[in-house]
């Protein structure tokens, strides 16, 4: 049997299956999907089989056979192999990238080198005279230890060195390379009563006097009658391990390591809700999800629900419906914020069907959690944007709540959006794929919106009305230049203010929301203009006052802020902007007494921070939750009356063609957040452009309007949904050697365009046009102490365009990686800096 193994090397030029002879005791075992250590050159690595043939692609007498099976089950499906193969194609990312992204970080595997004496009774060390090279301490703790890592080897005899390299040349010690999973099952030491009761109650009467502590051991367990681990138990009925050991050796008590689950939210009891009745639109929308599921037709549903329309209800009916068909479903959930509610809900309908997996999990909790999906123990995976990969086997539902947020796009290497992938898995599996927001993408609108095909149903499925009919709360447009000719210089709008004031007085709760983090935006001298940049990118530093230190947030670089100006040694060096701290500080100064719940990337890094804080905040312990995008959506407290956005235009100036999108879709989501329940809500956005078609229409909750104004302008710019768009972005140290490449790859790239007749602008009316702009500086010219130079492709049609990048990069990747230009391909990005 030969296995076709993808070796975990990620570049382009190992970048293929590599033949391997699979040893006779093997071969039962190893299956499509497995992962296995193979040689490769000097090194052992990791390595996935992707396919078993009978025959090999070279000589089979100079095939290296596989070294060992990592895993008794495969962690990778069929499915999800070819998923990876589609993902390479797609995103130009290599093979092993694409599944590595695949399976939990415990199981991504290092090779270890272990070392052990010679055990060949004819082989003797002093036949070579190498007890001279090596200390007689040294080989008999070897000895002792059996086998050990290389590594602590010399760092315990960092001198000998040289004297081990040629101790193993010899033979006297042996070498044996292992692949080592970052982390194992977790096991635990479990004491378990006596198998035979009534001869363990003879010896409780016999118990000699001197062996006290064991007779109350031996008690505490016949009383207990159930197994617990070693530590509880010494820990209740006091004792040693050393009394619990002489009891096993008795055969008196059970000893043995247990396997226990990292569960996240054990002791979490979570109250078991029932379906509520859904209304007709509701109604609706569940029975075509339902008919879908049911026919295991792969299709892509849009479902345009405003804000507290009830959209979850649907989904968790929708996932009952395919449960009871015996198939799985996955939710997608964007932003970790969102998951204690949705985790709250799910786990209330679900149970123990649900796994969860999200970032904020350590890697032991995810590892835990994807090895139920994996031994078919839960049928219902809840996660952000890497659960989608949740290894099932049967998917009947796919579903992506929020469909519209950037965070279901990878930012690093591979760059998938979760949203194609779902598509794909769901063309595998015969799924449904529901995307649900209030505030569709448009590139989802304008697929959702076509005319379907003969005899098929729409795939909009609308719910424009909250659940019992509430009204969407008024929003009012607060203009801040207004404010400031009046003399008004606070961050606070007076209409802000008053309305905080009155939620106060009422013992209502407000939401506030800034869409930055930290104290302020960047640090100016006001006699000279010197701005706090980073040394290593082209951006500003942001200051935190808590740390008073200066960051960088694209590297991570951070310096004390200075007290005077290092340009010029002014004093009068001051802090811009507005953050999330600044804002607290402010509220504590107008309102004495108030509570506020501060939520950004500093207050959440800790482990279950976002739970915590939205619990406290649903118990009512805070007047005023006040965040930074993360408190936008999802969130669900029926005390909430007022929700204020601070500065609306972050986002509306940025140098990007969806920031008229974002700014309405984050504006109409944080409104949404207002008079969900019982009492009505109210919305204040704060503004330097009022007059701007995102506010506007955001003011009045009207997505067609938008819709229709944004697609007008693009339309004239030549842009996404009228096209699809890939960003290449070259990078290196030196500035000529980048401007130098960078042109000649746009130059083949057109070159070879031309030669495939796509080459040419999208306006002209072609069906396949492919146009090519640039190189030019990417907006954020130097990061990482590397230059950056960027090409945006725009082309429409049926044009392989990731096959012409691989063709035009092919000559600038080839040799030394350390000499070369990095490329990095973002297909359908959604960020272009």
């Amino acid at each position: 049997m030969i296995a076709k193994v993808i070796v975990d090397v990620p570049s382009r030029q190992t970048d293929r299956p590599f033949d391997y002879k699979v040893p006779a005791g093997m071969e039962s075992w190893i299956e499509v999907g497995s992962r296995v250590g193979v040689p490769f050159g000097p090194r052992t690595l990791q390595g996935f089989v992707i396919e078993l043939a009978e025959t090999a692609d070279v000589d089979p007498m100079k095939l290296k056979a596989v070294s060992e099976l990592l895993d008794p089950v495969p962690p990778l499906l069929p499915d999800l192999i070819e998923l990876a193969k589609w993902m390479s194609d797609k995103y130009c990312c290599s093979w092993t990238t694409a599944l590595q992204a695949m399976i939990p970080a415990a199981l991504k595997g290092k090779a270890e080198r272990y070392i052990s004496l010679n055990d060949d009774p004819d082989y003797s060390a002093e036949d070579y005279g190498l007890t001279a090279l090596l200390p007689e301490e040294m080989l008999t703790w070897i000895g002792r230890q059996k086998q050990l890592k290389l590594e602590t080897l010399q760092q315990r005899y960092p001198d000998h060195s040289a004297a081990i390299k040629e101790a193993l040349r010899e033979g006297l010690l042996h070498e044996q390379t292992s692949i080592r999973d970052r982390l194992a099952i977790r096991k635990v030491l479990t004491v378990f009563p006596p198998d035979d009761e009534a001869a363990a109650r003879e010896a409780l009467e016999n118990f000699p006097a001197r062996a006290g502590k064991q007779r109350e051991l031996l008690a505490f367990m016949l009383e207990r009658g159930e197994a617990m681990p070693l530590q509880a138990l010494l820990a209740e009925a006091g004792g040693s391990p050393a009394s619990v050991r002489a009891l096993a050796d008795k055969g008196l008590l059970g000893l043995h390591e247990v396997e226990q689950e990292r569960d996240p939210y054990a002791g979490r009891d979570f109250q078991r809700t029932q379906p509520l009745p859904l209304m007709p639109g509701q109604q609706d929308v569940y029975e075509r999800i339902a008919g879908t599921v049911s026919r295991g037709e792969p299709q892509v549903l849009l479902l345009h629900g405003v804000t507290g329309s009830g959209k979850t209800e649907v989904y968790m009916q929708s996932i009952q419906h395919c449960l009871e068909l015996g198939k799985q479903a996955i939710v997608l959930v964007p932003e970790i914020s969102l998951t204690p509610q949705m985790v709250e809900r799910f786990k209330g309908r679900f149970g123990e069907a649900v796994a969860v997996l999200h970032s904020r999990l350590s890697n032991g909790e995810r590892y835990d959690e994807w090895r139920k999906i994996r031994s078919r123990r839960v049928q219902v995976a809840i996660g952000a944007r890497s659960a989608i990969f949740a290894p099932f086997e049967r998917i009947g539902l796919i579903i992506i709540d929020e469909e519209h947020e950037s965070s279901y796009k990878q930012e690093e290497s591979p760059k998938y959006h979760a949203r194609d992938v779902a598509v794909r898995r769901a063309r595998q599996h015969g799924a449904a794929v529901v995307l649900g927001s209030a505030t569709p993408s448009l590139e989802s609108f304008a697929a959702a919106s076509r005319p379907p095909a003969p005899g098929k149903e729409s795939a909009l499925l609308p719910m424009p009305e909250r659940v019992g009919s509430r009204p969407m709360p008024p929003v009012q447009v607060i203009d801040m230049r207004g404010e400031l000719q009046d003399g008004n210089r606070s961050m606070f709008s007076r209409k802000l203010h008053a309305a905080l004031a009155e939620r106060l007085e009422r013992g209502e709760q407000s939401v506030l929301l800034l869409n930055r983090r930290g104290y302020s935006t960047f640090v100016m001298c006001r006699s000279c203009g010197y701005t706090a940049a980073c040394p290593h990118c082209d951006i500003s530093l942001t200051y935190h006052q808590k740390s008073r230190a200066l960051r960088c947030h694209y590297c991570g670089h951070a310096e004390l802020a200075p007290k005077e100006c290092p340009s010029c040694g002014s004093e009068h060096i001051r802090y811009f902007g507005t953050g999330t701290q600044r804002v607290e500080e402010e509220l504590a100064k107008l309102f004495p007494g108030i509570r506020v719940i501060r939520m950004d990337v500093d207050t959440t890094s800790e482990k279950h921070a976002h739970e915590k804080l939205l619990k406290q905040f649903g118990e009512r312990k805070a007047d005023v939750l006040l965040g930074t995008q993360m408190v936008a959506k999802g969130l669900d407290f029926p005390y909430v009356t007022l929700v204020g956005v601070i500065a609306a235009d972050t986002s509306l100036n940025l140098p990007d063609f969806r920031s008229a999108e974002r700014t309405f879709q984050l504006l109409t989501q944080v409104a949404g957040r207002a008079g969900r329940h019982h009492l009505p809500g109210e919305v204040v956005i704060q503004t330097y452009s009022p007059e701007h078609y995102a506010i506007l229409t955001a003011q009045h909750h009207d997505y067609a309007a938008f819709v229709r104004e944004e697609l007008k302008h693009r339309s004239v710019m030549g842009y996404p949904p009228f096209c699809r768009l890939v960003l290449v972005t070259m990078s290196h140290e030196q500035l000529p050697l980048l401007s130098s490449v960078s042109e000649q790859f746009a130059e083949r790239l057109r070159g070879l365009a031309g030669e495939e007749g796509v080459l040419g602008p999208l306006e002209g009316g072609l069906p396949r046009a492919m146009d090519i702009l640039g190189p030019v500086a990417s907006p954020i010219s130097r990061m990482k102490d590397r230059y950056r130079f960027q090409c945006v492709i725009k082309y429409r049609g049926n044009i392989d365009v990731p096959a012409l990048l691989r063709h035009a990069m092919a000559p600038f990747v080839e040799g030394s990686p350390a000499k070369q230009v990095q490329f990095s391909i973002d297909v359908d990005p959604q960020v272009i800096l």
